[in-house]
């Protein structure tokens, strides 16, 4: 009998994306919420600064419509100084204690 020596190349990946689902941390998933919602917070406030301005160049003189538009400007700035001073503080706190808010650590999620 002869024996042969094979190599094999692992063309596919068995394992699949989902190799390691018991073993997600809940605190994964805070850590994509505050991202996930500090971003979605400045994109709609960039998105309503942006409206402000067009109601601005489109009120044509009407002061009552001019003073809306001044007012929704103010608030989208309210609402981005809000979310970059929040990255800001996070950063500032991770920076002097050492504590990382982001990425909040939670017991691991054991196999069944």
């Amino acid at each position: 009998m002869n024996n042969l020596l094979a190599d094999t190349i692992n063309l596919v990946n068995t394992t699949g994306p989902y190799q390691n689902i018991y073993g997600l941390r809940p605190s994964a998933y805070v850590q994509t919420g505050i991202n996930m919602m500090l971003g979605a917070s400045g994109v709609l406030a960039f998105i309503y600064l942006l409206m402000g301005g067009m109601q601005w160049i489109t009120s044509s003189g009407d002061k009552d419509a001019a003073e809306k538009a001044r007012k929704k400007i103010m608030y989208a700035l309210v609402g981005l100084s809000i979310t970059f001073s929040s990255y800001a503080l996070l950063y500032i706190v991770r920076i002097l204690f050492g504590v990382n808010l982001v990425q909040v650590v939670i017991n691991n999620i054991g196999a069944p």
